[in-house]
């Protein structure tokens, strides 16, 4: 990533609002051979698609990079994040209505030489040492970062919450990357973080690593197949926060 940052990148698919490039499928081709040469018969379910079995024991959640946008127009802030998930034995010990929970959680961003690690019980590490979040108690001294999409379904609901939001905290940032958001609230550079369409591969990795920093992170599925709505925060002022169906 840091190689191609300034270089011109081919573009495989582009919408309104986003963009998939050929390094996406390249970064995760490579992912996935180094995970199943370590680890061999674990499904993979990825941005750039998916191998093995929908039901695995175990699977990897992979986003070769987070922050494609960023990434193409050469802005530096973009990530690799893998999650390991095992299937719950029960519904209950499941973080996902898929059946599945995470049990290790890791981004990198290769541009700041940054890496977040965490295990299902264990703590928060930034390049081998403990993150914490924050302890601010009120959204007025709050710092957060939000995103959503430009649908005009999504902009009608998202817009007026911006609105709501903006007026109570102190400040609100757009970043373009959730898993680096995610590792920002876990290391208490942000106090917040919320988005109403989100994918797994998006926080797969940066939710574990936000509760294992001593936050809370919440998840439900959203009116779109596949996509979630999402808070995750210190914890101080979760209950503070909403996010529009």
């Amino acid at each position: 990533m840091r190689k191609n940052l300034a270089l011109s990148k081919k573009v495989n698919e582009e919408s309104s609002h986003d963009i998939k490039l050929d390094l996406d499928v390249r970064c995760q081709k490579l992912i996935g051979k180094l995970l199943q040469q370590s680890c061999p018969g674990v499904a993979l379910f990825g941005e750039e698609g998916s191998t093995g079995a929908d039901n695995a024991p175990y699977r990897w959640v992979v986003d070769p990079i987070d922050g494609t946008v960023n990434f193409a127009h050469g802005l530096p802030h973009a990530a690799v994040s893998i999650a390991l998930q095992e299937r719950a034995r029960s519904k209950r010990e499941a973080d996902y209505p898929d059946g599945y929970r995470t049990l290790v959680g890791v981004v990198l961003d290769p541009f700041q030489n940054e890496l977040w690690t965490a295990m299902r019980g264990g703590r928060a590490l930034m390049n081998g040492k403990p993150v914490r979040v924050s302890r601010i108690r009120t959204l007025r001294e709050a710092m957060v970062t939000i995103g959503f999409s430009k649908s005009r379904a999504s902009l009608e609901q998202a817009l007026p919450y911006f609105t709501w939001l903006v007026r109570r905290v102190r400040k609100v940032r757009m970043l373009g990357s959730a898993a680096l958001g995610l590792t920002y609230v876990a290391t208490g550079r942000l106090d917040a973080y919320m988005e109403r369409q989100i994918n797994l591969w998006d926080f797969a990795a940066g939710g574990l690593i936000v509760q294992c920093a001593g936050g809370r992170f919440w998840t439900e599925p959203g009116a779109i197949p596949g996509k979630y709505r999402m808070i995750a925060s210190n914890g101080l002022i979760h209950s503070q926060l909403r996010i529009p169906r």
